[in-house]
């Protein structure tokens, strides 16, 4: 799937390139801020190959992420596990305090609502990027 595509068929605007966090992904990714209150939703979306680095959300009770995907080709893998595919209605519940990361496949954009569920003491640790080596062997 190509950029342009999901931008005409995404019922959620792609936004902006994501700037502020360009220093924590491979390649160029959108950040559309869905909600600010109550639930914190992104609508994350990836250029083909664009992937987050290695990431964790931690927190002391409940915490963690959800991703609930919504067009494109990509994946998540959790530290020491196996890459998922991912495409468009997986959803994706990831507990607090799980190392992980996402992001698009190397032939298809890639777009996700990422969800951030409520905790305490609730932070995020941006830790290494994914290497290209590890990238390079996914399907």
């Amino acid at each position: 799937m190509k950029l342009d595509e999901i931008r005409e068929s995404s019922i959620f605007p792609v936004g902006g390139e994501n700037k502020d966090y360009a220093q924590y992904f491979v390649g160029t990714s959108y950040l559309n801020m869905i909600s600010l209150e109550q639930v914190i939703i992104g609508n994350v979306t990836f250029e083909p190959a664009c992937r987050n680095n290695w990431h964790i959300h931690h927190a002391d009770k409940g915490g963690g992420q959800m991703l609930l995907v919504t067009a494109g080709r990509g994946y998540y893998q959790e530290w020491g596990k196996e890459a998922r595919e991912l495409r468009a209605g997986d959803i994706v519940h990831i507990p607090a305090n799980v190392k992980h990361w996402h992001g698009a496949a190397p032939d298809s954009a890639f777009q996700h609502l990422a969800i951030e569920v409520p905790g305490e003491n609730c932070s995020t640790e941006w830790c290494e990027p994914v290497s290209d080596e590890d990238y390079g062997k996914l399907r």
